[in-house]
């Protein structure tokens, strides 16, 4: 049986949610670990990030395609990522 059309998305929301899965993920991902090692230890970090990482960009990517718009879920990712970074620069040395 095919699948009813009205509950289909556009194609640019499907290329929205595909790159905001992906990319978008990814970058959270990063920015997620990177906090994590700034703040804990670094070598237990970057072991979390080995294997913790690719389950949280999964589970980002999965996200991404349950959400009805993908253009929010790119909002949301670089919110959260842009949070995470600006910890970063909070917790770095200032150094000239």
């Amino acid at each position: 049986m095919p699948a009813n059309k009205k509950e289909l998305s556009t194609p640019v929301q499907r290329f929205s949610k595909i790159t905001a899965g992906f990319i978008g993920g990814f970058i959270l991902t990063q920015s997620f670990h990177l906090f994590l090692a700034l703040w804990w230890d670094k070598p237990n970090a970057i072991m979390t990030l080995r294997y913790a990482g690719f389950i949280l960009w999964c589970v980002l990517l999965i996200l991404a395609f349950l959400a009805n718009n993908g253009w929010k879920v790119w909002g949301i990712y670089l919110i959260l990522s842009l949070v995470f970074i600006g910890l970063i620069y909070y917790k770095q040395p200032f150094t000239i």
